[in-house]
């Protein structure tokens, strides 16, 4: 199964991003941002990092970029698309998913582990969790900050669609502590923390972020 990882300029996490697709049993595939082409692959990672140097907004002109039109098309016909910290940023931006990522509260950077709760297990990045399975993964944004009006966020709620909740601490002032979301058909899926980050010991305070993509490939293969 193939799980393509786009490069933006500015994207910092995709390397890791890779790594973890490879690690979880898939086959990472590189897309560049330019490419009008998705190469074949069965989903699609926006990872972490800075795309365009966060001008005008994050994520604002990474949305424009020509790999997008794909991506978004793909979402839209059902192909599972996980956006990380800035392609979670992307993924608003393009209208993948509601709300919006803002300033953090404090108007400091944050990098810290993260204790989080997964509170949905139906998307397609989350069917390796428990539902109320708290996990530790690394955080790390200046603009981290989940930001809806009532009504979207009562919405988000009612439908079971956030996907993570922070805990001990809101590190961001995202508003209800939300940490992901996904969309009303749960094959896109946005999250501030960074699961790539932790899917071996060696490198990761836990390997509690490898059930994000090894959902989504028994997901795929499920479906073949």
């Amino acid at each position: 199964m193939k799980i393509g990882v786009v490069t933006f300029p500015g994207s910092l996490d995709d390397r890791d991003a890779a790594r973890a697709v490879r690690i979880a049993g898939g086959e990472a595939v590189a897309l560049w941002h330019g490419d009008d082409d998705l190469h074949g692959v069965d989903a699609v990672v926006l990872p972490g990092g800075f795309s365009y140097g966060d001008y005008l907004r994050c994520g604002a002109i990474a949305r424009f970029a020509p790999i997008m039109q794909q991506v978004v098309d793909g979402a839209r016909g059902g192909m599972p698309v996980l956006g990380i910290c800035n392609g979670f940023q992307i993924l608003c931006e393009s209208h993948l998913l509601p709300g919006a990522l803002t300033r953090n509260d404090h108007l400091h950077f944050i990098c810290r582990d993260q204790r989080l709760r997964i509170e949905n297990t139906t998307s397609a990045w989350t069917t390796s969790f428990a539902a109320g399975q708290e996990i530790v993964i690394p955080l790390k944004n200046g603009e981290g900050g989940f930001v809806a009006d009532d009504a979207t966020l009562d919405a988000l709620e009612g439908e079971g669609r956030v996907i993570a909740r922070y805990l001990e601490i809101n590190p961001n002032g995202s508003r209800r502590d939300i940490a992901g979301i996904c969309n009303e058909r749960g094959n896109v899926v946005g999250l501030m923390p960074h699961p790539e980050h932790a899917v071996e010991s060696l490198t990761g305070p836990t390997t509690d972020g490898l059930g994000f993509f090894t959902s989504v490939l028994s997901m795929v293969g499920s479906s073949r």
